[in-house]
């Protein structure tokens, strides 16, 4: 069973849902990527999301592209990230790890030497938001041989008939954007939302994600009832963006007690 399986087994027996931070990789730089991760995973994350730069990125608010964007001008590479998150799992990150990446990047690696490398880095999924449904049965049938986790998105305009796909694609968990529009926009539950997790409830029993505009505790107060985990990147890449400067230690405190502040929000 994938660690993603086995972590949503585990949450949904207990009545209880994930907190996954979103981190962008190479932000100022490796090193503090990898000093990062430990830290969030003690403070509450149940899963983290770990962005994988790229040049244009797919939905992302301005603050995530320029966090790429730095990352991009440190010459950030796939086998620097990779190792990165290994010593993370050797250092004793206990919780599932997961790529934010383009389809871009993992078909220019190869898809099964990209999935093969990842999982040997401690990374047992991909969320991919640029990827068609349409076009994503190659990389899910290797995904699935190789016990990886595929995750691919679904937006307040996506049909029903699309979305009935989308979940059937998946792997992993839903990712469920919760606005029309880029990260980082403010989001409250409204009506739409609600029916939106109404539909995909009936489609899937996958666990189901609600990410875009998630930022304050009031938010992931509103978002739980809803879904089975809530993903918060903007305001944390926020608070990264301080790392740059001489205070490195006091831009990772930031995250951290942020995280736990938002994990802390979630019902027990």
């Amino acid at each position: 069973m994938n660690p993603i399986d086995t972590l949503f087994t585990t949450l949904r027996a207990a009545g209880r849902k994930a907190f996954i931070p979103f981190l962008p990789a190479g932000d100022p730089d490796l090193a503090f990527t990898g000093d990062l991760l430990p830290r969030v995973a003690a403070a509450g994350a149940s899963l983290i999301e770990i962005g994988f730069p790229f040049s244009d990125p797919i939905a992302d608010g301005p603050t995530i592209q320029a966090s790429y964007t730095r990352a991009l001008s440190k010459r950030v590479a796939l086998a620097d990230i990779f190792a990165t998150t290994r010593r993370a799992k050797e250092l004793g990150v206990g919780v599932p790890m997961v790529a934010m990446a383009s389809y871009s990047l993992i078909w220019k690696k190869g898809p099964e030497a990209f999935i093969t490398e990842a999982l040997a880095a401690g990374i047992v999924g991909a969320v991919v938001p640029d990827l068609p449904v349409e076009e994503a049965a190659d990389l899910g049938a290797i995904a699935k041989d190789l016990g990886f986790a595929l995750t691919l998105l679904v937006t307040p305009t996506t049909s029903p008939d699309r979305a009935a796909k989308i979940v059937a694609a998946c792997t992993g968990f839903v990712y469920v954007v919760s606005l029309v529009g880029i990260t980082g926009q403010q989001a409250t539950a409204a009506p739409p939302i609600e029916a939106m997790m109404s539909r995909l409830r009936s489609m899937t029993d996958r666990p189901l994600c609600v990410g875009f505009g998630v930022s304050r505790p009031e938010h992931v107060r509103a978002f739980a009832p809803l879904c089975d985990g809530v993903i918060v990147g903007t305001a944390l890449v926020k608070q990264i963006e301080t790392a740059g400067s001489p205070d490195r230690r006091a831009a990772a405190d930031a995250v951290v007690e942020l995280v736990r502040e938002l994990a802390g929000s979630l019902p027990a």
